[in-house]
């Protein structure tokens, strides 16, 4: 996730040299029970390794049910990953982080909409130091950030601003870390302040009692925006696709919505499906990491306030990174 707006840039270069063959949904030849040709639609739905794919994981077990369409789930390893295929247009529906999704929309070479929200705030500010019980007492010292221009950075030098205090200045980032890193320094004893979101929080914690969450940073966040919870995934649709197959998207959507449900009432069999499916994480984690993780399904529509709030965020450190302004209406698929 870091350094993100330059991987676009070049996956849009790479887009535009590469000649790829469109499998996120396409049309095979089979045949009825006369032996006449029939056609007959391909659909993979793609999700991401780690946190974000926990909650369609329904899906990867049960792929939904569509008519003369065979539909598979794919996990991918990045963001970055998915970014590329929608650039490419291979992707049709899939699981990207809101900037991302916003930047690849501004770019006007590929026309994708939000579909629906399905992870909100789920980040954790941990300390080892028990002199730091506010963000205030933050002033004068360095804190580990998961994902360097991402939804967690920005987010947190919202709050820093409104508690007074300058990022960079009187609170210093640290980015050399990824996620599972940065649980494993704190558990370790190398670091002594993080932010990071679920579930290497909850790994972090485990692993290392005596860590506390300073504050609540979704509290934080909606004290210092006016708002509610941000969030932190979204299912993105092709425009082209999501019009042509509006039936097919609103049982897709409908799977999502009941499998997120499922998540949150099942975290321990969610844990087992997560690690089964293989997608990076351990079933006692995901079961202890669950209930903290605020996954949600939210249509795009209702969601777009709260989008807005978090892209204002983006607007005001880095604005190239969800291409300059806030998205247009028909960003929002409805």
């Amino acid at each position: 996730m870091r350094n993100f707006t330059g991987q676009v840039v070049f996956l849009i270069l790479f887009a535009g040299l590469t000649i790829l063959s469109p499998l996120g949904a396409r049309a095979v030849r089979d045949s009825d029970n006369t032996g006449g040709p029939v056609r007959q639609e391909e659909l993979v739905i793609y999700g991401l390794r780690g946190p974000s794919g926990v909650g369609m994981i329904r899906l990867f077990e049960e792929p939904p049910v569509l008519p003369n369409t065979a539909v598979t789930v794919e996990a991918l390893a990045q963001a970055n990953l998915m970014a590329a295929k929608f650039i490419a247009g291979e992707a049709k529906i899939g699981i990207l982080p809101p900037d991302t999704a916003a930047k690849i929309a501004a770019s006007g070479g590929t026309n994708i909409q939000a579909a629906a929200v399905t992870g909100m705030g789920m980040l954790s500010l941990l300390s080892a130091d028990s002199a730091v019980q506010r963000i205030e007492d933050l002033k004068g010292r360095s804190v580990e950030v998961a994902g360097q221009g991402a939804t967690p950075d920005y987010v947190f030098r919202r709050i820093l601003l409104s508690k007074g205090l300058k990022p960079d200045t009187d609170v210093i980032f640290g980015y050399s870390l990824a996620y599972p890193e940065i649980a494993q320094a704190l558990i370790a004893g190398r670091l002594s302040l993080a932010m990071l979101p679920e579930p290497f929080a909850t790994m972090a914690r485990a692993g290392n009692p005596g860590l506390q969450p300073v504050s609540n940073i979704q509290d934080e966040w909606a004290g210092a925006t006016g708002t509610g919870n941000f969030p932190m995934t979204v299912l993105v649709v092709d425009s082209e696709w999501a019009r042509t197959h509006r039936p097919a998207l609103i049982t897709v959507l409908e799977n999502l919505k009941a499998s997120i449900e499922w998540v949150v009432s099942n975290p321990a069999e969610a844990g087992a499906l997560v690690e089964k499916h293989d997608l990076g994480l351990r079933a006692p984690v995901v079961a202890a990491a669950v209930p903290r993780s605020n996954y949600a399904y939210i249509p795009a529509v209702e969601a777009r306030p709260a989008l807005e709030s978090l892209y204002r965020a983006f607007l005001e450190f880095a604005p190239q990174s969800i291409g300059g302004a806030l998205p247009l209406d028909s960003f929002y698929w409805k």
